[in-house]
């Protein structure tokens, strides 16, 4: 008899590759329903692999009340105090109309000054190859935000400033290098090299780089409450400058591979880091692949659906006088719906949970829409609880193999 989770998973990607299209025609922002929060993310199942799947979905929605009442709970006040409101407010145009010119160049800018690398020892629980090295690489970030108007308060975090990452090298030359993307508050090398089993990727023959997002570890500034905190506390401009500076520092990271031999570099990222994906899809076409891993694709509309943060969010917009759509506009900027990816659809993968609830599906659906469905995969688990995750990383194995991202 075929295993359940199996089963979930092949009628859940059989069933989606005949939905209807999510995505609207551009200006995605105004066109993308105002209720986009509250559809419904439904998988036509049989009653048992209903269960299945709404049991990894009830964990998912405790655990994303406890983070948002939390992580996002202990941002989003900041960001939505009257003060703060009324000052981002008046930058928004700003970035208005960057997005709608639909040109990624306008906005992540190419880095055109070289850095200097520095190079420091793995931490106790990191991964160490039995042949190989571990290094952890570090440079100071030249990058400026790109709105002149937020340079001052956006370079006064310091320890932001810092670029890090964590890179698995075979010995010998450079081989083709698979970057990862960690999600929110979920930096730590350690446990993103074994949640996405990069040991065994590496044991395939690949080099492995892990970025840290800004704001997140030794990013995060010293009265941080939290790794990640400093990402959304600020105002929607400096969550727009925020993502510039994470797609800035990565391509600083792939001039490093590249400049030490990399003949091949490839992105994957989970949550946060598969939207930061997402875009790097959009804006850099050096990329030998990108896969978003349970991706959202809309800040506004997530946060929306997150209790308490969504009630924080909604207050704020009516206190403000502003609507779903001018919020989602004054964020299009830095999300990867307004873009035409750089690389061609055959480089590119979607991995999806059916019981997610923290980047519900029909976020997944969204981008697979906007990328004129790609290579999609679901499994039948939560964001956290990847359930046949074999099974998915031998699917992106496969995928791998398919766009040309030889090992040898």
């Amino acid at each position: 008899m075929e295993p359940i989770a199996q089963y979930v998973s092949r009628v859940a990607n059989e069933t989606y590759r005949h939905s209807r299209r999510l995505m609207p025609e551009q200006p995605w922002w105004n066109n993308l329903d105002p209720t986009f929060h509250k559809f419904p993310d439904d998988f036509y199942l049989d009653l048992k692999s209903q269960a299945m799947v709404g049991a990894t979905a009830a964990v998912d929605l405790g655990m994303r009340t406890a983070l948002a009442s939390f992580a996002l709970g202990l941002a989003l006040p900041t960001t939505l105090w009257p003060g703060q409101w009324q000052a981002d407010h008046a930058q928004w145009d700003y970035y208005k109309n960057l997005a709608e010119q639909h040109d990624p160049g306008a906005f992540f800018k190419r880095p055109q000054q070289a850095v200097e690398m520095h190079r420091h020892k793995p931490g106790l629980l990191d991964f160490r190859p039995p042949e190989g090295r571990v290094e952890v690489l570090s440079f100071k970030s030249n990058f400026l935000a790109v709105n002149p108007a937020m340079r001052e308060a956006y370079g006064r975090h310091k320890r932001n400033g810092t670029a890090w990452a964590e890179h698995w090298r075979h010995e010998g030359p450079a081989r083709p290098t698979i970057c990862l993307i960690h999600g929110f508050v979920a930096d730590p090398y350690w446990i993103n090299s074994r949640f996405l089993a990069l040991p065994w990727f590496f044991k395939q023959g690949y080099d492995v780089l892990l970025y840290t997002l800004p704001f997140h570890g030794r990013r995060q500034e010293a009265l941080s409450p939290f790794s990640g905190h400093g990402y959304f506390s600020h105002g929607l401009s400096h969550i727009n400058e925020t993502f510039a500076h994470a797609v800035h520092d990565f391509r600083l990271f792939m001039d490093y591979l590249e400049a030490q031999g990399a003949p091949q570099i490839g992105v994957t990222g989970i949550s946060l880091g598969g939207y930061t994906t997402a875009l790097l899809a959009a804006v850099e076409d050096r990329l030998a692949f990108a896969v978003p891993n349970v991706p959202l694709a809309s800040i506004i509309d997530l946060v929306l659906q997150w209790p308490p943060a969504g009630t924080f969010l909604k207050a704020g917009l009516r206190l403000g006088g502003t609507s779903i759509r001018e919020a989602r506009h004054a964020t299009a900027v830095s999300s990867p719906l307004t873009y035409a990816p750089k690389i061609p659809k055959e480089k590119l993968m979607i991995v999806g949970g059916a019981g997610d609830r923290f980047a519900p599906p029909k976020h997944a659906r969204l981008l697979w829409d906007h990328w004129d469905r790609p290579r999609l995969h679901w499994f039948p688990g939560n964001h956290l609880i990847h359930l046949d995750q074999g099974k998915y990383l031998k699917e992106m194995a496969s995928f791998l193999r398919s766009t040309g991202f030889d090992r040898s």
